[in-house]
């Protein structure tokens, strides 16, 4: 049965305010999910997004093929194709040709008779901009890599995180999906994993990763590939943990449901997944596909440590530009280290896992 109302909401406080930490099996975590949605952080009052978006159309040109195939080959980033084709219009025909020829034949036939409508210069500037913010993260994964390098380097995980996983991790094959630059990869290692397997999309994030592992003793423990959540370069069943941090989410273009398939393809019988740091409003959908949750004490102290203001400011000009909040802390503190509360988002103090269960063939 179904707790009642004010045993919840005493749950909700316990994974704020516990001193140990909170453990929940999927139907305490769906009502978990539910009660942090009526309960929780109040919705933004606008959908303008935090961030200062510097990418123009031509910056479009840094995705391969592959990866303009897997961006464009449907409705994804909430831009359908119609908005896709009218952020187009008035461009370098080389760039539409070149993401047209990605497209499947009767899909590229729509996308070219959009791109021949007519249409005024406010509705094209509008699906433009909408076109650039929803690829903003995978542009700056791609153009910026440095950069988004500097931002994870300052959100740094609860230590509790590793130390609850180690013995999942310690002498296992792991597979970091989602790797980034290598925060978990290099986690992974520091707890005992005989292998682990970076995978990560971005060129950019994945050179950073290897500039780390240069001449350093465990890289031949570490190998990063090039890669997609719902297309990972592994065979069935060669992972004993596929953990990814910060990275997936419930959208299919970031995870969703062909990423947790692909997950589950590449993990043992009796294997784990672990999503570290899961969105709030993932709750729910990684709820109801039987994941468990695990919240560590101490996130009301948690903060963003930047090296220095100048990155601080860097940092928040570009990815927190209209978070007035965190300018003002900024500018009276004029201290490097930031409360995540100031941010206005979840802490990086949890995660949720999942045992793979398969049919063995006898």
């Amino acid at each position: 049965m179904l707790l009642a109302l004010n045993q919840f909401k005493n749950l909700l406080h316990q994974v704020k305010t516990s001193v140990k930490a909170t453990r929940l099996k999927p139907e305490a975590f769906k009502e978990l999910a539910q009660t942090t949605r009526t309960k929780g952080t109040p919705a933004p009052e606008s959908d303008t997004p935090l961030f200062q978006n510097p990418f123009r159309l031509s910056d479009l040109e840094v995705f391969d093929d592959k990866t303009l195939k897997e961006l464009f080959r449907k409705d994804s980033f909430g831009v359908s194709l119609k908005e896709l084709a009218l952020s187009l219009h008035g461009t370098d025909q080389a760039l539409s040709r070149k993401i047209g020829r990605q497209m499947s034949y009767a899909r590229r036939l729509r996308f070219r008779r959009e791109l021949n409508r007519p249409a005024s210069l406010p509705k094209i500037q509008a699906a433009r901009q909408k076109l650039l913010d929803g690829l903003f993260w995978e542009l700056t994964y791609w153009k910026t890599p440095e950069l988004y390098e500097e931002l994870t380097a300052g959100e740094r995980l609860h230590p509790g995180i590793f130390k609850d996983l180690a013995p999942s991790i310690r002498g296992k094959q792991v597979l970091d999906a989602g790797a980034g630059s290598g925060r978990a990869s290099m986690e992974s290692l520091r707890h005992g994993a005989g292998m682990v397997y970076a995978v990560e999309p971005s060129p950019g994030l994945l050179q950073l990763l290897e500039n780390k592992l240069k001449d350093q003793p465990v890289q031949n423990r570490i190998k990063p590939l090039q890669g997609r959540f719902d297309n990972l370069p592994l065979d069935d069943d060669s992972v004993d943990l596929a953990l990814s941090c910060s990275a997936f989410t419930a959208d299919p273009e970031q995870g969703g449901e062909p990423g947790l398939k692909e997950l589950i393809r590449v993990t043992r019988n009796g294997g784990k997944i672990v999503l570290i740091w899961p969105r709030p409003e993932d709750y729910d959908w990684l709820a109801q596909h039987g994941f468990s949750y695990v919240a560590l004490p101490g996130r009301d102290n948690m903060k963003v440590s930047f090296p220095n203001m100048k990155t601080a400011w860097k940092i928040a000009r570009r990815f927190y530009a209209r978070n007035e909040r965190l300018q003002k802390y900024l500018k009276e503190r004029k201290q490097p280290e930031v409360p995540f509360s100031v941010l206005g988002f979840n802490p990086p103090h949890d995660y949720c896992w999942l045992e793979v269960k398969k049919e063995v063939m006898s």
